[in-house]
């Protein structure tokens, strides 16, 4: 009965040691993280007492002001016009304001003299006429200058969101094979287990009942005080050892191949840049098309990043300034510090220096890849590469970018040779060199420059 309670505990041991091996390695195997949403907030000034009053609708004037008057004039600065607040009590006449809005080039080419001052100002740019305007509809807007100018100015601030996503991960080396790996490792210890059992009960067959009965009796008393002398008994097993020694360098290998496996792949890099320019508000909202910033996508290897003067294409007017209580947005700021540029006067500076953005998908340098081969030839989108840029707040890596995951995609992806002219010529070469007609390199395209310079 002692002979079979000590075999017992034994077994039970090296299940127990095989057991936790197996559990700390399939814990070694998993964890991953990303991106979320975040959300805005606004605030907005209360209207003070002040300023004289003026017969309108400030409510219908505010209407009809925001409509008609803020793409040139802002209540409390100078825009392409002049500002507005206290305009009433400036020229204190009422029906000269009426006129002057209803039909100002009309005044300057009749010689005014206040209008042709103002005209000669503003470097001669005249002010829209707006003769659909009853004289109560110009009350209506002076009424809502004069309550809007008697404000007292507050800051109000914003915050932005940040968008996340989650691309495509090239892992390389599958879970499968770890823990098939794993397994095998399992089946030579019960192998190990199973032949130590075979040979003790040989050994006890061979030797005196009672000897045996007498040494096992000694081993239990010895095992009763050394806790450790199951661990030493197993180390003194050459067997054991050895595949526990290559089980862990197999588990260790594993584990480094896909280390290494993923050096260089930084799919959701997303990195902090000096202006929180939103493709989401731009190519999303705005549905501005990705070549209008990004032209050399379509006729060259780079896509390039656009130089600021296509920002003022529209930021020279677009400022946001009705988010920010009549500010300037800090981000459009960013780009007028740049630029050195007065937004008061319009005037460029001599102290210009670029934006430092931060280069997001990177190839290594023995990797050639081509925009236009992909973007005018294949007609490929930029959503292939670069997932759904229309709904990224902030710009992140979405494709893992390796070899692999270019190679698959050439695999998969169908060629569109209708209608296309570059692959018109390559089957006419095909053509020729069918008929035996003479095709030099020329007539496959070795003439062009990037053929050879790289």
């Amino acid at each position: 009965m002692r002979n079979f309670s000590s075999d017992f505990r034994r077994l039970v041991r090296s299940i127990m040691i095989v057991t936790a091996i197996t559990l700390g390695t399939s814990g070694m195997v998993s964890g991953q993280g990303a991106p979320a949403d975040s959300t805005q907030a606004a605030g907005a000034a209360a209207p003070a007492a002040g300023g004289s009053a003026v017969n309108g609708d400030p409510v219908a004037g505010e209407a009809l002001y925001k409509a008609n008057c803020t793409s040139c004039h802002a209540i409390n600065k100078r825009v392409l016009g002049p500002a507005l607040a206290g305009i009433n009590q400036k020229y204190n006449d009422e029906a000269y304001l009426i006129k002057w809005i209803k039909n100002a080039p009309a005044m300057v080419a009749s010689g005014d003299e206040r209008a042709v001052k103002i005209y000669e100002e503003y470097n001669k740019a005249a002010m829209t006429p707006f003769p659909q305007f009853s004289d109560d509809d110009v009350r209506n807007i002076l009424a809502y200058i004069q309550v809007e100018g008697d404000k007292k100015p507050e800051a109000a601030a914003t915050g932005g969101t940040a968008g996340g996503g989650e691309g495509s991960a090239d892992t390389g080396v599958s879970n499968f094979m770890i823990i098939g790996l794993i397994a095998v490792i399992l089946i030579a210890f019960l192998v190990i287990l199973v032949l130590n059992r075979v040979i003790a009960t040989l050994e006890r067959l061979l030797l005196n009942k009672g000897e045996a009965i007498l040494a096992e009796e000694d081993e239990v008393e010895e095992e009763a005080k050394d806790k450790f002398a199951g661990l030493k008994r197993m180390a003194k097993n050459k067997k054991l050892v050895f595949f526990v020694v290559l089980g862990l360098v197999v588990l260790l290998a594993s584990f480094g191949t896909v280390e290494m496996w993923n050096t260089g792949v930084h799919t959701g890099y997303q990195p902090v840049q000096p202006i929180k320019f939103s493709h989401q508000l731009h190519a999303g909202t705005n549905q501005i098309d990705c070549q209008y910033c990004h032209s050399g996508a379509w006729k060259s290897k780079n896509a390039t990043i656009p130089s600021l003067n296509v920002c003022m294409n529209c930021h020279k007017y677009v400022q946001a300034t009705e988010k920010y209580d009549g500010e300037i947005s800090p981000e459009i700021k960013k780009i007028y510090t740049a630029l050195d540029y007065n937004p008061e006067t319009q005037a460029y500076g001599d102290n210009p220096r670029p934006i430092e953005w931060v280069r997001i998908h990177n190839l290594p340098d023995l990797a050639y890849f081509n925009h236009s081969q992909h973007v005018k030839v294949a007609g490929i989108d930029c959503q292939k590469c670069h997932g759904p840029i229309e709904t990224m707040e902030e710009v992140y890596q979405y494709s893992p970018l390796t070899m692999k995951w270019c190679i698959n995609c050439h695999r998969e992806t169908e060629v569109k040779h209708e209608g296309n002219a570059y692959y018109d010529k390559v089957i006419a070469a095909h053509d020729q060199i069918k008929k035996g007609e003479k095709v030099t390199a020329a007539v496959l395209g070795g003439l062009e420059c990037g053929k050879c310079h790289y």
